[in-house]
């Protein structure tokens, strides 16, 4: 089923034994959930794309497919950026 064109696309790149990956879990599910929207992850282990493009950045948030953040998510920041997204007109 698709989503409706206004949620936000929000996917979190990861990589296994990361713990920057387990903390950026728990950020942007707290996120995602406060605002209502699903979110899904992605490893670099599945996709050698991936891998060669945020090798030495894991975890990074993609919004729309847009890079938001990477390392330590910025729970505050990313709730603007999402909200930002969901207050434009669809």
């Amino acid at each position: 089923m698709a989503k409706p064109a206004h949620l936000p696309d929000v996917v979190l790149i990861t990589k296994a034994d990361c713990h920057l990956c387990t903390e950026a879990r728990a950020a942007v599910g707290r996120v995602t959930a406060a605002l209502g929207i699903d979110w899904s992850e992605k490893s670099v282990e599945d996709d050698a794309g991936l891998r060669e493009r945020f090798a030495e950045e894991i975890p990074v948030v993609l919004v729309n497919g847009v890079q938001r953040d990477f390392w330590k998510i910025d729970e505050a920041r990313l709730t603007r950026t999402l909200q930002r997204v969901l207050d434009q007109p669809s």
